[in-house]
């Protein structure tokens, strides 16, 4: 059999370092991988196709799958995992002490799909019962203006969600005080150098520790995707690619718990290893479909809830039958 040459995009992260230099090679492919932002990754995919395999905004290919267009396949490998209590921020002279206190505002989110918001959504609609047609939405540019949305929405007439001004950014309109919240992957410029700018939960850990105990999830933000026709051409590509980041995933977690040198510059890397496995288990950062099952159902119901799509999508919808069925040894 030829060895195929694919591409990827994604950041270089600990947990996919050994597909870049060449540590771990996908089964009969050779790899070109090209580190880059989550956000031109998805731009450069979900507008473009560019690449072969590409890290995927979760939420957004939901959407997409749900409608039938989504030109690249996913598989259960979730680069990128975060709570996301740290990603509400708020101005400190509107009131607002709790979460409860959101209703009415004025919330900016650079994109309403995207899955930070979804996952601060969720939560705020599980949690505190604050449901996302209790907020009045503005999307737009973070620090730049005039981005768009990177997928089409259709969502329920009772969600508001206007277009900030071509000219604005949601960091200056928090920083003026002229939206009451933001909710961002990014820390705002604005934050930081504004005291009336603040976090709605300022010990942020605490919270997300708490909830993690309570709900034993941990949020999942993006996957990876294969193009479809490769994948059409090619139906062993989805597990070979699986393993691969899986394998490359389990080499970061030697590294990690390396003492006699450090591999991140952190002093006390290893001991937070540690305490983060005492709370969340040996392999905290799973990839696969079963592993996995309370957080993907979580965001398939969040995204049925919020509008995001017609109806509760399944794993089976999701992922190819191979990489949900893997061998067993």
């Amino acid at each position: 059999m030829q060895r195929l040459t694919l591409s990827l995009s994604c950041p270089a992260y600990d947990r996919t370092r050994a597909l870049f230099d060449g540590r771990v090679r996908v089964e009969g492919c050779d790899l070109v991988a090209v580190p880059m932002s989550p956000e031109e990754a998805f731009h450069r995919a979900f507008r473009h196709q560019e690449f072969d395999i590409s890290e995927l905004s979760m939420s957004s290919t939901m959407v997409q799958i749900a409608e039938g267009r989504c030109a690249y396949v996913p598989i259960p490998v979730f680069p990128s995992r975060l709570f996301r209590h740290s990603a509400l921020y708020i101005r400190a002279d509107r009131g607002i002490a709790r979460p409860e206190d959101l209703r009415g505002r004025l919330v900016g989110v650079p994109e309403y799909q995207m899955t930070a918001a979804l996952w601060v959504r969720g939560i705020l609609q599980d949690e505190y019962g604050v449901r996302p047609t209790d907020l009045r939405w503005r999307c737009g540019g973070l620090e730049e203006a005039g981005r768009g949305q990177v997928v089409a929405l259709d969502l329920p007439a009772e969600v508001e969600l206007q277009a900030i001004g071509a000219e604005e950014t949601l960091s200056a309109l928090l920083d003026e005080g002229r939206i009451d919240a933001l909710i961002t992957a990014r820390a705002p410029s604005c934050f930081g150098r504004n005291p009336q700018v603040v976090r709605l939960f300022p010990d942020y850990r605490a919270a997300e520790e708490a909830y993690f105990r309570r709900t034993g999830i941990f949020p999942i933000m993006h996957l990876v995707g294969i193009r479809r026709s490769l994948v059409e051409q090619h139906p062993w590509l989805p597990v070979n690619v699986f393993m691969a980041f899986e394998q490359a995933k389990q080499l970061c977690y030697v590294d990690l718990a390396k003492i006699g040198h450090l591999f991140t510059t952190l002093p006390w890397a290893v001991e937070e290893l540690a305490r983060t496995r005492a709370l969340m288990g040996e392999d905290f950062w799973a990839y696969g479909v079963r592993k996995n099952a309370p957080v993907i159902q979580a965001m398939t119901r969040y995204a049925a809830e919020q509008g995001l799509t017609r109806r509760q999508l399944s794993a089976e919808d999701l992922f190819p039958a191979s990489v949900i069925d893997l061998a067993k040894v």
